[in-house]
């Protein structure tokens, strides 16, 4: 099912349970979506394109998360927190560290990369590999531990 499919059946469950949170995040990733149909790319909405849209409104929601809570403003943190977990589940499954520690040691075996510069050359790979399984951070951190 597309998640343009999954988003209208969630708002249409959403609103019947009278669930504010989920049907706040869910319009918003429905607003995304016909953002991008309307933006007049010409560009189909790939599944990897809708996994890059939710992990981009989920980092953002971090992002503003993080920026509330240093500065002490729960009434404001809250909300975020909230659609952010609503939104993760439209993405992959994450994979755990141990899962990602055998990717990325099979990745550095297969490129035979021995030193911190090639990093670059695994990065590009276990990204690609990994697109909206992993955290770009986490998958970062783990292959400069890996490599050193």
């Amino acid at each position: 099912m597309s998640l343009e499919k999954r988003v209208m059946e969630d708002m249409k469950a959403a609103m019947k349970a009278k669930d504010k949170v989920a049907l706040r995040s869910i319009r918003s990733l429905k607003a995304e979506i016909l953002k991008f149909k309307t933006s007049g790319t010409g560009e189909e909405l790939t599944a990897e394109l809708e996994i890059k849209m939710v992990q981009k409104m989920v980092k953002q929601r971090q992002e503003s998360y993080d920026v509330y809570v240093q500065q002490g403003r729960e009434d404001l943190a809250t909300p975020e927190k909230e659609e952010m977990e609503v939104l993760t589940k439209y993405l992959p499954e994450q994979l755990d560290e141990a899962a990602l520690k055998d990717v990325i040691s099979k990745v550095i075996a297969d490129v035979g990369a021995t030193s911190m510069r090639d990093m670059g050359k695994v990065m590009g790979i276990v990204s690609k590999q990994l697109a909206g399984k992993a955290d770009g951070k986490m998958i970062s951190t783990m292959v400069k531990t890996l490599l050193s």
